[in-house]
């Protein structure tokens, strides 16, 4: 019996001494694999991105947001260059300069398009059914609305790009004016910029309108050239300098309710990325949309009080006349819209996301103006 012990004892020491051999080895070629980082990396992929946005900007801002998650989270192997609006093409040039491969990317919004097809603003600054921007962010994930995007750019258009959205935009001011904007009538005979249906919206109310990019409006102004104007934010109004050629700072309007980022990559460089490398630049449009809604809320709501208690503006609540005045504007152009098979479709599939939707939200939320009364007194405005 001793000696069968023994035997076995001596097999189990042997094969502990192979094992604990293999396993230097694999130590040893683990160790030689960190000692040599470089062998068997693939080279690194970078892709150019141009902004329809000019630095001082916070949209560019966000747009660096985007680029600095895909940059993090690819490591070393895949790398995108921002370049600011304008460096290669015209901010409103973007989607045809991806579209033919000079430049790979872009981070602008599908109004800037809109004189392609005017359903491009239908994914953004369309009609208002009721949503909000964070509901109409779930209506394109969840509600066919990216199916239906698909569908404009891929048969429709037959365009060479693939998209993803992001930031659901509070609502747009109705703008800047000389002297406050007191009901509808006084909309009528204005040079006013705006961009994408909006456009057509006040020129039903009346307006002339002007459609010009962000950064040519505050020189527009001060040439006469429009007189008045509404771009998108209290932060990116006051860094433009709008309250240095206007006072009358009027919130709230059915113009743009809502509206998203498009983040546009060439379909071809896009396809050619591996799998891994699709998914990031896809999930990191998600990640940065929250980014962007936080970092808009802080920078919104300081620059406006700045804009009130610094710059001395006339901050005031766009009359409820102004809205009902849009809401039948709007009437006019849905029914116009709606002469194209496409966009019918676009609109009815958005109506009944939110005939659901915003009555589930509506009927459930709380009553936050009461709340915020309570602690802070009646809201101005």
């Amino acid at each position: 019996m001793k000696t069968n012990i023994t035997k076995t004892e001596g097999a189990v020491k042997q094969s502990r001494r192979k094992f604990l051999k293999a396993g230097g080895l694999a130590a040893a070629a683990a160790a030689g694999t960190v000692a040599m980082p470089n062998v068997s990396r693939a080279q690194t992929v970078t892709l150019k991105l141009q902004s329809s946005w000019v630095a001082a900007d916070p949209f560019s801002d966000m747009a660096q947001q985007y680029v600095q998650r895909v940059n993090e989270m690819a490591g070393n192997r895949l790398k995108i260059d921002y370049l600011l609006g304008g460096a290669v093409v015209h901010p409103f040039s973007v989607q045809d300069a991806v579209h033919n491969g000079v430049i790979d990317a872009t981070h602008t919004v599908p109004v800037y398009w809109y004189g392609k097809h005017k359903a491009a603003s239908l994914f953004g600054t369309g009609p208002v059914f009721g949503f909000n921007a964070e509901q109409g962010l779930g209506w394109i994930y969840y509600g066919g609305g990216k199916e239906l995007y698909k569908e404009l750019i891929d048969d429709i258009l037959k365009l060479n790009i693939v998209s993803f959205f992001s930031m659901p935009m509070p609502t747009q001011p109705l703008g800047w004016f000389k002297k406050p904007v007191r009901s509808a009538a006084d909309m009528k005979g204005l040079k006013y910029r705006t961009v994408g249906l909006a456009a057509d919206l006040m020129q039903v109310m009346g307006a002339a309108v002007a459609q010009i990019p962000g950064g040519e409006i505050v020189p527009a102004m001060e040439r006469g050239v429009i007189d008045a104007f509404e771009y998108n934010n209290p932060t990116a109004d006051r860094r433009f300098g709008a309250q240095n050629v206007a006072k009358n700072y009027m919130l709230g309007s059915y113009h743009q309710a809502t509206e998203y980022f498009e983040i546009m990559f060439n379909k071809q460089k896009f396809n050619s990325l591996p799998k891994e490398h699709q998914a990031i630049l896809q999930y990191a449009a998600e990640a940065a949309s929250s980014s962007n809604y936080w970092y808009a809320m802080d920078l919104y709501s300081k620059d406006l009080q700045e804009l009130k208690e610094k710059d001395k503006v006339n901050v005031l609540r766009t009359p409820k006349d102004v809205f009902e005045a849009q809401i039948k504007a709007w009437d006019v152009l849905i029914e116009q819209l709606g002469k194209d098979p496409y966009m019918k479709k676009v609109m009815e599939s958005q109506k009944a996301w939110a005939k659901r939707v915003v009555y589930y939200e509506t009927m459930n939320a709380a009553d936050y103006v009461t709340a915020y009364e309570h602690h802070f007194g009646k809201m101005e405005g």
